[in-house]
């Protein structure tokens, strides 16, 4: 019965198996940790609130201070001598620093700020 099992499979090509020489290692060393619906909040070097969510996020191996997000938005408080200023920020990409404090927004770069200023470049860093 075991003989007929493993013949019908070879027979009919459905083997469910993966070479080795198949798995890209590189891949899986790059996006050791990887997360979808990521969201995450902190504050800033003045204790103003951010709060940024991601389609995906993944974070390297090699590279353990860095937070890798794609689809990217998000909020950013922060205080002026015009008063409380709240922007609603979103991006194609985004990374994270969490040694300099640092997001870099990459490609299609809109803030929205509660003052009524706009901006609309390719890259953006900002300093928490």
């Amino acid at each position: 019965m075991v003989a007929a099992l493993v013949a019908g499979a070879l027979f009919t090509k459905q083997l469910l198996w993966t070479p080795i020489s198949a798995i890209n290692m590189t891949d899986i060393v790059s996006n050791q940790f990887k997360m979808t619906g990521a969201s995450f909040a902190g504050t800033d070097n003045n204790g103003e609130p951010f709060k940024i969510r991601a389609a995906s996020a993944r974070q390297e191996y090699d590279k353990p201070d860095e937070i890798f997000m794609e689809r990217v938005s998000g909020t950013i408080t922060r205080n002026t001598d015009q008063g409380r200023v709240v922007s609603d920020i979103s991006a194609n990409s985004a990374r994270y620093n969490n040694i300099k404090k640092t997001i870099t927004l990459i490609g299609n770069v809109r803030v929205n700020s509660s003052t009524g200023d706009k901006i609309f470049t390719d890259e953006l860093v900002i300093k928490l």
